[in-house]
């Protein structure tokens, strides 16, 4: 049987506590379990996996990533909300931490680019629902206008559903 879904993703992180912090206080995530000063298990809103992101500590030593700049190993990781307004208003809290990078139109997606305390990036988007998928939803990379897409599609439209939520 072919792989079916992610289960959960591990980030090494230099310090636990301000990793904890921003992706609890950022994102929404929850602790759900840990080792005190060297892991812990975070769950995603909603959620009924026993957990979706673990942090390590490595220790304020530890360089840099060179993924993407220099070597081989994994660009980001994705999530997703179910209504622009959650969108927004993760571009709110990501614009006011400075974490946020970019935000770019795919045509079924709307995403944000953001980076964490240790400048791993990572994605947030929202899916357009299957019923609403059309030619003007063909893969691109263009501006994001958040406010335009909440104007079209609405604030509180459950994204996803029929591609990544049932529908």
């Amino acid at each position: 049987m072919p792989v079916q879904r992610l289960n959960h993703a591990v980030l090494y992180v230099r310090d636990l506590d301000r990793s904890l912090a921003f992706y609890t206080e950022a994102l929404g995530f929850r602790q759900v379990a840990g080792i005190p000063g060297k892991a812990a298990f975070l769950q995603a809103e909603g959620s009924s996996n026993d957990h979706d992101l673990g942090l390590f500590a490595v220790g304020a030593d530890a360089v840099s990533s060179a993924a993407g700049r220099g070597s081989v190993g994994l660009y980001h990781l994705a999530w997703e909300v179910d209504t622009l307004a959650e969108l927004a208003r993760i571009s709110d809290v990501l614009t006011a931490r400075g974490a946020l990078v970019g935000a770019s139109d795919h045509g079924s997606t709307k995403a944000l680019y953001a980076q964490d305390p240790d400048g791993l990036e990572f994605e947030v988007s929202w899916l357009v629902p299957a019923a609403q998928l059309d030619d003007d939803h063909e893969m691109r990379i263009a501006r994001l206008d958040l406010p335009a897409e909440i104007a079209r599609y609405g604030a509180q439209t459950r994204g996803g559903v029929g591609v990544s939520v049932p529908a």
